[in-house]
């Protein structure tokens, strides 16, 4: 690289050499350091490769001969990186935060390209210590080409902008950096997670005496956590001993999230021991197919360890009929003699609607319309028969808008928790960690990060009850007005106008199409394989057309997704797709949604 120039001196012993390629290997050191040593750095614009290294006496840094290792330098460096300096760390923060600041003033901005390939060639890291400006210099490409979603145009997914309330949760548990394993290493950030696991609980379960549950890395992990209290439940045992040659399963919709697959394959009952039910045209699962499947798996001698309703699909935000599998599971499991199934309740994407419960729909302080009082209606009715379930996902991050990752698992009953325990006896360091508190004893992971109860608790008191109940309202708003507004459109057809919450999915063909017929073939088993084909691909077709065409200073970033949920006569539906999860989303947003439909 132009501008640096490798300085010559005294090679380093054999003996030296040898040390540094054992550090290398153990990955203390850069393999750059293997040919010699390192005086001085070049600019911080500039980037270390072997043949650019510079030479010195190895005694200047240690000896394998004895020499002591330079303390003054040792000391700079602990000053440097472990003794606290508020303004050296104010100053790169101030530096990140208007970059940030600089995002979210001009949110046009289209994604800078990246290249996986240069990343593996060059994973070089610095020979000498540096400060905090390096560690700066070292992520901020990434950081400035990495998008918040803090644009209101961001409609494509199930992700909003992170609250700042979360922020200042995040903030907080970085600098504390707890590891919620047990009270010895977390002390009172272990108390918060109580303490947002219960508050989270009485809104899920509408109230409950002995809740329990923990943060984890995601709603896959949340998910798991329910699937093998099942499988104890019905094979106990197997957590010592495993299935012991019995046939498990696990069931779930077919418009359930593609995680249920894998938690069915890390469980080891196995992919193909996930039954899918499938689900009616507003992607609930059909409990009279569940109904009919239990007998015959229980017929068969099959132990059927969890049932996973859905609370918010991903694509359509589809709500499974919670009590009415609630009373099915338990009939069926008592008609054959069988223990019931576990059931766990997938609330990531959905459990916000339950900040709606309690809200008086007489008095409406918030000034809600009529069509948004019958949504909520019909919201707290569902809300109501989560304290049916046994256990639920909820992920904080999704419809929560706060921090990655701050999902939660959570069971009705405390007592649910000894499927998963294990003894101080396993767990020899954590010899006085306590059953009664600490997560360590019954957690998939050990070290386990603070920031899911900081940015919950952070953010649910900081925006507060009503706060929360606007945000979840404005989202049902929105998604229902575009809903309405493509309704009038014939070559639009909306594909979840059932749902409640804050999706749409819908088709757009070319104009002159019938899209309210062509769907109902569809459903009737009617439409020719050919016919199908073309329009789903015209489907396609025409949202690459308008994604080429849009304007990013003014149009919403849609998604699309190659299966909506609903399978008519067992297809796999496209759909275009629109998410209301950021907050500044205006109605001139879905104006121009409408709009850009309007001009293809």
């Amino acid at each position: 690289m132009a501008g640096v120039q490798p300085v010559v001196s005294s090679m380093p012993s054999a003996e030296a050499v040898r040390v540094m390629r054992m550090m290398r290997l153990s990955g203390l050191v850069s393999r750059h350091a293997e040919t010699g040593w390192t005086r001085s750095r070049p600019a911080s614009n500039q980037i270390y490769f072997p043949n650019q290294v510079e030479q010195t006496n190895p005694h200047t840094l240690f000896s394998c001969d004895g020499v002591p290792m330079d303390r003054e330098k040792y000391q700079q460096l602990t000053e440097t990186f472990f003794q606290w300096d508020q303004e050296a760390i104010h100053s790169v923060l101030r530096e990140l935060l208007s970059a940030a600041a600089a995002e979210d003033a001009f949110p046009e901005l289209h994604p800078m390209s990246q290249n996986y390939e240069t990343a593996q060639a060059n994973p070089e890291i610095h020979v000498l210590p540096g400060n905090l400006k390096d560690a700066r210099d070292a992520i901020f490409p990434y950081f400035w080409g990495t998008d918040s979603w803090n644009s209101p145009l961001h409609l494509e997914n199930v992700r909003g902008p992170a609250n700042h309330a979360s922020l200042v949760g995040a903030f907080a548990c970085l600098l504390k950096n707890p590891n919620l394993c047990t009270d010895r290493y977390s002390q009172r950030s272990n108390e918060l997670e109580v303490k947002a696991v219960t508050a989270l609980a009485n809104l899920i379960f509408y109230h409950t005496e002995d809740p329990w549950g923990v943060f984890t890395i995601g709603g896959t992990v949340s998910n798991l956590y329910g699937a093998k209290i099942g499988v104890e439940k019905v094979v106990p045992g197997a957590m010592q001993r495993g299935l012991r040659g019995e046939r498990v399963v696990g069931i779930c919709s077919q418009a359930s999230h593609y995680s249920n697959r894998t938690v069915a394959g890390w469980l080891g009952i196995g992919t193909e021991q996930l039954i899918e039910i499938p689900t009616d045209a507003s992607l609930s699962m059909r409990v009279d197919v569940l109904e009919r499947k239990l007998d015959q798996l229980y017929r068969d001698g099959v132990r059927v360890a969890y049932v996973v309703a859905t609370f918010g699909t991903t694509d359509g935000f589809g709500i499974d009929d919670v009590a009415a599998i609630r009373q099915v599971i338990d009939e069926r499991a008592a008609e054959h003699g069988q223990p019931p199934p576990q059931l766990h309740v997938d609330a990531a994407v959905g459990w916000a609607l339950t900040f709606l419960t309690e809200y008086d729909r007489q008095q409406n302080k918030l000034q809600f319309s009529p069509r948004l009082l019958e949504l909520t209606e019909r919201i707290q009715q569902h809300c109501m028969s989560l304290k049916l379930a046994d256990s639920v996902t909820l992920d904080f991050h999704k419809m929560g808008r706060a921090h990655y990752p701050s999902s939660a698992f959570i069971v009705y009953h405390r007592e649910d928790l000894k499927y998963l325990a294990r003894t101080t006896e396993e767990t020899p360091y954590f010899a006085e960690a306590d059953p009664r508190r600490d997560p360590a004893l019954f957690t998939l992971e050990c070290s386990r990060p603070g920031i899911g109860p900081y940015v919950a608790m952070a953010s649910l008191n900081a925006i507060g009850l009503e706060g929360w109940r606007m945000l979840v309202a404005r989202s049902l708003e929105l998604a229902d007005q575009l809903k309405q507004r493509l309704a009038a459109f014939e070559y639009c057809k909306v594909l979840n106008p059932d749902c409640l919450g804050a999706s749409v999915n819908w088709w757009v063909l070319p104009k002159g199409r019938p899209a309210a017929e062509i769907w109902d073939q569809l459903v009737a088993g009617e439409l020719p394989d050919e016919h199908r084909q073309r329009y789903f691909a015209e489907v396609r077709r025409l949202f690459s057309k308008r994604e080429k065409m849009a304007d990013p200073t003014i149009d919403a970033r849609l998604g699309f997704t190659t299966d909506y949920g609903f399978r008519p006569q067992g297809h796999h539906v496209p759909a275009w797709k629109a998410v209301f999860f950021n907050p500044r989303t205006t109605d001139e947003v879905v104006d121009r949604i409408v709009q850009s439909i309007e001009d293809l």
